[in-house]
C-alpha cells in the first residue's frame, strides 16, 4: 500500500506543479491581451499573449485530468491523461525527426515567421518587447541582416516613407557602451543607409536567425540536457499513470473476485447438504 501511495502522490505533485504553472501562463496571457490595444489583429504565430493563453489552456486541461484522476483513483481520467501525454510525446519525437531530416524547410518556415514578426513590430507591444529582448540577448539585428528592417512600414528605407525612423533600426540593435547609463533610443536612425562596415561600429549587423542557430550549436549540451530532461519528465509521468491504472485495476479485480466468492457462499448456504443429520 505504501508503494501505491508513493506512485499516487508523486504523480499528483508533478501534475499539480504544472497545473499551477499553466494557470500563471493563462493569467499572464489574459492580462497582456486586456492591457494592450483592442484593434490589434490576433495571430497565433506572432502573438505572444495568445500563444501563452493557448499553451496554458492545453497544459491546464491535461494536468487537471492528471491531478483529479490521481487523487480520486479514477481510471477514465487517468487513461485520458495518459493518452494525451503519449500523443504529445509522439508529436515531439516527430517534430525532432522533421527538424533533423528537413532542416532547410524548417529554416525557411522559421525565417518567414520571423519576417512576419518584423512587419508587425510596431503593431503589437508584446511582440515588440519580445523582439527587443531577442536582439539584445543574442546581440543581433533583423532576421538575416540589419537591412531586413526595411520590411517594416516604420523603418522602410524609401523616399516616400514619412516616418522619422525611416532607414533606421530599433534601439535594441544598438551596441551599448560599458559606461553608458542613459539609453539612446534614436541610436539606430539612418543605419540602413550605411554600409555594413560603418554600421557595425554602432549596431549589430548579424541576423538573429544565424545568431540563434550559432548559439544552439555552441550550447548543444545545454539544449540537449533541457530537451532530455523534459522528455524524461514526460516519460516518468506516463509511467506513473500507467502503474496507477494497473494497480487500480488489480484492486478492482480482487474486489470483484471476493464479491463473487461471497455471493456463491451465500447461495450455497441456502441449500442443505445431502444426507444431513437433523436432530428431532
Amino acid at each position: 500500500m505504501r508503494g501505491y501511495r508513493g506512485v499516487k502522490y508523486t504523480l499528483f505533485i508533478f501534475c499539480y506543479f504544472f497545473w499551477v504553472v499553466s494557470a500563471i501562463l493563462i493569467a499572464v496571457g489574459i492580462y497582456a491581451k486586456i492591457a494592450r490595444e483592442k484593434d490589434v489583429v490576433d495571430t497565433l504565430t506572432v502573438d505572444p499573449a495568445l500563444l501563452l493563453i493557448v499553451v496554458g489552456s492545453v497544459m491546464f486541461l491535461i494536468t487537471f485530468l492528471g491531478c483529479f484522476g490521481a487523487l480520486r483513483n479514477t481510471i477514465c481520467l487517468l487513461k485520458m491523461f495518459l493518452g494525451l501525454l503519449v500523443a504529445i510525446l509522439l508529436l515531439q519525437i516527430a517534430a525532432a525527426f522533421v527538424g533533423y531530416f528537413f532542416t532547410h524547410t524548417v529554416m525557411e518556415r522559421t525565417e518567414r515567421l520571423m519576417m512576419k514578426a518584423i512587419e508587425r513590430y510596431r503593431e503589437d507591444q508584446d511582440l515588440e518587447n519580445a523582439i527587443d529582448f531577442i536582439q539584445k540577448k543574442f546581440q543581433c539585428c533583423g532576421v538575416e541582416s540589419y537591412k531586413n528592417w526595411s520590411r517594416n512600414a516604420y523603418f522602410e528605407c524609401s523616399d516616400t516613407n514619412p516616418s522619422l525612423e525611416a532607414c533606421g533600426v530599433p534601439f535594441s540593435c544598438c551596441i551599448r557602451l560599458q559606461n553608458q547609463t542613459v539609453l539612446n533610443t534614436m541610436c539606430g536612425y539612418g543605419m540602413q543607409q550605411l554600409a555594413e562596415k560603418l554600421a557595425r561600429q554602432d549596431i549589430f549587423t548579424i541576423g538573429c536567425l544565424d545568431k540563434i542557430v550559432w548559439w544552439a550549436k555552441h550550447n548543444l549540451l545545454l539544449v540537449a540536457g533541457l530537451t532530455a530532461g523534459l522528455l524524461l519528465l514526460e516519460v516518468c509521468m506516463i509511467a506513473l499513470a500507467a502503474v496507477q491504472i494497473c494497480w487500480i485495476k488489480n484492486v478492482l479485480q480482487r474486489q470483484e473476485r471476493k464479491a463473487a466468492q461471497s455471493k456463491s457462499q451465500r447461495k450455497e448456504s441456502l441449500w442443505f447438504p445431502p444426507f444431513a443429520d437433523f436432530d428431532d
